[in-house]
């Protein structure tokens, strides 16, 4: 099975009130890791890279190494661009294969906001390819992108309502409350906007900064109208966690595939649970 876009995966998620897990990964084994999940689990997935690892990487490896784990497991996947800022690194990821795009242009005004999210739209669109916008600052470090808690921004419900009739865009990621990075307290959500977001506007919702959010929390986000929700920090923490494990057991240790193994493993299992906790668990048959 091909790489597909993300529209109508979240689509059938929103209707069906519950999210797809989108996996930020940085490594071949962190990508393995999200995909072995979402096949144990018959999950519909979506594999994130940021900017910064599109660099590090390359785009054309990324979606390489995607492309063979929809083909190898048959089930439905999405690659997606998170958080980019540059229409040229849109465009190359698209190209090499990326079949969803975040434009996040949400650090300028209302009418900026609007022109640059057009402009990716009138690409992607004509290739097939998802399109994510955000409202609002999300707060919190995501990359190069830092937006200090009292810059953080909560999206209007009526401006969301206007941005989605002039821009057409698929996915809108509102700021309602969550950020980027591991909550220092209670996460401080405002369940009423999301609902009064997702009255005025059919697209689905996006919930940024997963990490760390109360089970509970999750769920009421969910069912209020988050089709997706993006996992980032806690899959670098684990992931790092397991590697450090085995050079405090074994500092002598050399081979790669030594420490890589019990890091891919714990990237799995949390992996897992973030689907469980969506919902999205045994929903692959959703989309095929």
């Amino acid at each position: 099975m091909p790489l597909i876009s993300s529209t109508e995966m979240l689509q059938i998620a929103r209707k069906s009130k519950y999210a797809v897990g989108a996996f930020n990964v940085h490594t071949l084994e962190m990508l393995q890791a999200v995909v072995e999940a979402a096949a144990e689990t018959q999950s519909p997935l979506i594999i994130q890279t940021t900017v910064g690892t599109v660099k590090h990487l390359g785009p054309d490896y990324v979606a390489a190494a995607a492309k063979v784990a929809a083909n190898r497991t048959g089930l439905p996947i999405a690659l997606h661009l998170d958080h980019c800022t540059d229409f040229s690194t849109i465009i190359q990821c698209i190209r090499a294969g990326y079949t969803s795009v975040m434009i996040d242009a949400s650090m300028f005004a209302f009418e900026e906001n609007v022109e640059r999210t057009r402009k990716v739209m009138e690409v992607a669109a004509a290739a097939g390819v998802n399109v994510e916008a955000e409202l609002g600052k999300v707060g919190g470090v995501e990359d190069d992108i830092v937006v200090d808690e009292h810059e953080a921004s909560l999206a209007d419900p009526e401006e969301c309502r206007r941005f989605i009739e002039l821009t057409g865009v698929n996915t809108l990621a509102p700021a309602i409350g969550t950020a980027h990075g591991i909550y220092k307290g209670e996460p401080n959500i405002d369940f009423v906007r999301i609902a009064q977001i997702a009255e005025r506007v059919a697209v689905p919702l996006v919930l940024h900064g997963g990490s760390g959010i109360p089970a509970e929390q999750v769920r009421k986000a969910v069912a209020l109208g988050m089709a997706k929700m993006n996992v980032a920090t806690e899959l670098r923490i684990v992931f790092s966690e397991g590697i450090k494990q085995v050079f405090s057991a074994h500092s002598g240790e050399n081979d790669p595939r030594k420490y890589m193994v019990p890091a891919k493993e714990a990237v799995k299992q949390l992996a897992i649970e973030k689907m469980q906790l969506c919902g999205c668990a045994s929903k692959a048959g959703d989309m095929r």
